[in-house]
Formats: C-alpha cells, sequence, structure tokens
C-alpha cells in the first residue's frame, strides 16, 4: 500500500502529534479526540404510517429498500421494534458493519432495531458523513471485526455501545465537511473508472464468446460457402461440413474407482475441470469415494444436472468425479474432442438441452445420455476442427492477457480509493 500512498500528491498538515491508538496513530495537531457517544446519540423514534423500508447495504449506501432492488430480502411477517430513520442519520448495521454496512441515510423511513440510527448531540461538531467514511475505513482495515464479542454466522456485532467507546479525530467542521465533500467528488470518478473497466471486461468476455460461436459453427473461412444445416438451433453452416448425431461421435466412460484413492475433480463453468479445493467429500475417508467415475485426460465431463447452465468441460488432468457426471470420449480420431467440448457449450446447446430433456427431479433438469445422444450435431473436417481449436486457445489467451490487464487496473484503483479514505480521515493528507 506505501507505494499507492505516494502517488496520493496531497499536501499535508505542518504539525502531527502521536495518538498512542493503533488504528490512529498520528494526527495532526489541531485534531482533538473523543469517544464516540460524545459525538453522536443514538435515536429510536417511533415510526410513522408512511415510512418505507430502510436499508443500509454493504457499499455504504443507505437508502429506501424500493431505491436499490426488491427482491432478495427476508420480509418480516411482524415489524417488531421497528425504529424511524431520517434523512441525514448515521446509521450503523450493527451485524453488518464488518463489512463495510455504515452510511449517512439519503431518505426518511424505518428500519429493523438491528440498526443504529445516530445524531450529532452538538449541531456543526460532528458531520455525519465524514464520520461514516470514517468508521467504513476501520471496517476496511478489519479493526471493527477485531472488536467482535461475539461471532455470528460471518457477522460481527457492532453496537452503538461499541463505536460510544471508540475514540474518534474531530477537525474542525469546515474542515470534516471538506474532507468528506473532497471523497465524495474523489471516489464517484474512482467509481466510474471502475465501472468502464468492468464494462470492457464484459466486453472483452462477449468478444471472446462471439469469435468462439462463430469458429464452431461457421469455421474460420468468411468466404465459405453456406448450406442449411436442417437444425433449426443452428441454422446456416459450412457447405462441405456434415452432421452425425452424438450418439454417433461420443461414447460414455462409466468406469468406476475401486479405491477411491484418485484425485477429486469437480467442474467449473469458468475453470473448467479441476481439483476439487474442499476435502469436504473425503471427510469419510476414500472409502465414501468408492464408485466414483474415473475422468481421463481428453474426457468430456459433463454436469447431469447443470448442463442446462453449462457446466460443461474437456478434462485435461486425470481422477474421479461423483456419479452425478457424466464422462465421454469421442468415438475415433477423426473427430477432435475439445471442439465438441465448445459446441456443446455454445448458448444454441444449453437452451436446447432444455427442451429434449427426460429427467427433471425437484426442481432439477438432468441431462441423461440418451438424451445427449438424440441430438444432432456438426461434423467439420478433422483438419478444421484442429484449426478451430488452435484459433480458440490463441484468442483466449490474448483475451485473458487482455482481463489481466483490466483486472490489475481496477485492483490498483480499489486500492488508491482505500488509501485516499485512509489518508482524508486520519489527516495523512489535507483537504483545502
Amino acid at each position: 500500500m506505501e507505494d499507492v500512498v505516494e502517488k496520493i500528491a496531497m499536501a499535508q498538515y505542518p504539525v502531527y502529534k502521536e495518538t498512542g491508538i493503533k488504528y490512529l496513530g498520528v494526527i495532526p495537531e489541531n485534531w482533538s479526540l473523543k469517544k464516540g457517544k460524545w459525538l453522536f446519540a443514538k435515536q429510536e423514534r417511533l415510526i410513522k404510517d408512511e415510512d418505507e423500508i430502510v436499508t443500509c447495504f454493504r457499499d455504504g449506501t443507505v437508502t429506501l429498500r424500493s431505491n436499490r432492488k426488491i427482491d432478495g430480502f427476508t420480509i418480516a411477517l411482524k415489524e417488531h421494534g421497528y425504529q424511524g430513520i431520517r434523512k441525514g442519520d448515521l446509521v450503523i448495521h450493527n451485524m453488518d458493519a464488518f463489512a463495510g454496512a455504515i452510511g449517512v441515510s439519503d431518505s426518511d423511513g424505518k428500519s429493523t432495531p438491528v440498526y443504529s440510527a445516530c445524531i450529532a448531540r452538538v449541531e456543526k461538531e460532528a458531520y455525519p458523513p465524514f464520520y461514516a467514511y470514517f468508521l467504513r475505513n476501520l471496517a476496511k482495515g478489519g479493526f471493527i471485526e477485531s472488536l467482535a464479542k461475539g461471532i455470528r454466522e460471518r457477522s460481527t456485532d457492532f453496537r452503538f455501545d461499541d463505536f460510544g467507546k471508540l475514540l474518534l479525530p474531530v477537525p474542525e467542521y469546515p474542515e470534516q465537511t471538506a474532507i468528506a465533500n473532497f471523497l465524495d467528488s474523489k471516489i464517484a470518478l474512482i467509481d466510474q473508472a471502475i465501472i468502464i473497466k468492468e464494462r470492457q471486461i464484459e466486453l472483452l468476455k462477449e468478444r471472446k464468446q462471439i469469435l468462439i460461436h462463430k469458429a464452431v459453427t461457421r469455421g474460420l473461412n468468411p468466404k465459405v460457402k453456406l448450406k442449411d444445416s436442417g437444425m433449426e438451433w443452428i441454422g446456416m453452416v459450412p457447405e462441405h461440413w456434415g452432421e452425425k448425431r452424438l450418439k454417433y461421435i461420443l461414447e460414455e466412460i462409466n468406469e468406476r474407482s475401486k479405491t477411491g484413492n484418485e484425485e477429486l475433480l469437480s467442474l467449473s463453468k469458468y475453470k473448467g475441470v479441476v481439483p476439487k479445493s474442499s476435502l469436504e467429500e473425503r471427510a469419510g475417508a476414500a472409502n465414501s469415494l468408492i464408485g466414483y467415475k474415473i475422468v481421463y485426460p481428453n474426457s468430456l465431463v459433463i454436469n447431469k444436472m447443470q448442463a442446462v447452465n453449462g457446466l460443461i468441460a474437456v478434462s485435461k488432468i486425470s481422477g474421479i468425479t461423483s456419479p452425478d457426471y457424466s464422462v465421454y470420449k469421442v468415438k475415433d480420431a477423426s473427430l477432435n474432442i475439445d471442439y465438441y467440448g465448445c459446441l456443446l457449450s455454445q448458448q444454441e446447446y444449453l437452451d436446447l438441452f432444455k427442451k429434449v430433456v427426460t429427467g427433471v427431479m425437484e426442481g432439477f433438469i438432468r441431462l441423461y445420455t440418451d438424451d445427449l445422444f438424440r441430438i444432432a450435431a456438426l461434423v467439420p473436417p478433422i483438419e478444421e476442427q484442429e484449426m478451430i481449436i488452435a484459433f480458440i486457445d490463441s484468442i483466449s489467451q490474448k483475451i485473458s492477457t487482455a482481463i489481466g490487464f483490466k483486472e490489475k487496473e481496477i485492483e490498483k484503483l480499489k486500492e488508491y480509493k482505500a488509501c485516499l479514505i485512509n489518508s482524508a480521515v486520519t489527516g495523512k493528507i489535507k483537504v483545502s
């Protein structure tokens, strides 16, 4: 983080003093220190009939639930203990503060009693947006989590009493306002830059998918003569390509482990077939994996229950996998398994799987081998199959490299953002 700090080329205060507080270090000499309970008072307001629900999100946004999203929330049958929230309140989510759920409400409304709604005790002494930034900075640095008295399933209590005991820096009120306004402006620019780069990543991924789709369904020659494939989900294809049902292309491998000692594999939509990172399935020792399916290199692996979501990949490693997976190989050397792994991963085939499956159980759509084998697939000449896969490998590598650069840029922006906030709210830089 030090190299990021150096990039924040701003003036510093002329004199600093040591606080002796680990989460503060030194602060400007003209800043004072006060406990949170002397700066803020917790409110317990009655709710109004017209009040809508206010939610405090982990990104620091505190707004009406209807402004952000309307699904994915637990709906309380009885709003027992709900309290009034008012625009300008400093709101702390007691159980999610450790993850950054602290901010200033932009709306009037009501909230669950698990929130602490705070107002300044003295007018123009404590500016809520400044202290929201300060507390979120503590949260992002892990300090709030370190205060935990008790941990509940991924959440750590940070109640008003905990906040009240903290010594907080107190710049002059105009300075608090200036710092908060400065951060609002700078962070908006940083966040916009991050959004642009994230969109660029999405466009790169879309470009990759378009190129792959075109390659596996049209080949690499843009001038090739086309014909109707006879498959409505594919449409026009090169004139010299053939078509066969998958029963003539693939052969199921149904070998089972006799020891359960082989490497346990998992299938990821984005990473393909990989060693299973979690050892939960080995909890009962190797005996529990006896009967798992053998996977060889260059086997096509399909998750029966998630095939419609694209969990299809060619394995480059050997091991064993769950009986809920299907494992296939090509029937002869005139076929390239990687080509069929790419072809069957196209959205047209994923949609088709939903139409042909006969196994639906407890909400899961199971793609059985009999269903798969009834589907027709393209059969380019083997030389073209291999050229298509070489092309896909090349563009995938180039696009992955480009995405990697964008991801590093995003990480740098996030580091800069965190460092800028920390430097501003602790006085390491001087905001005019």
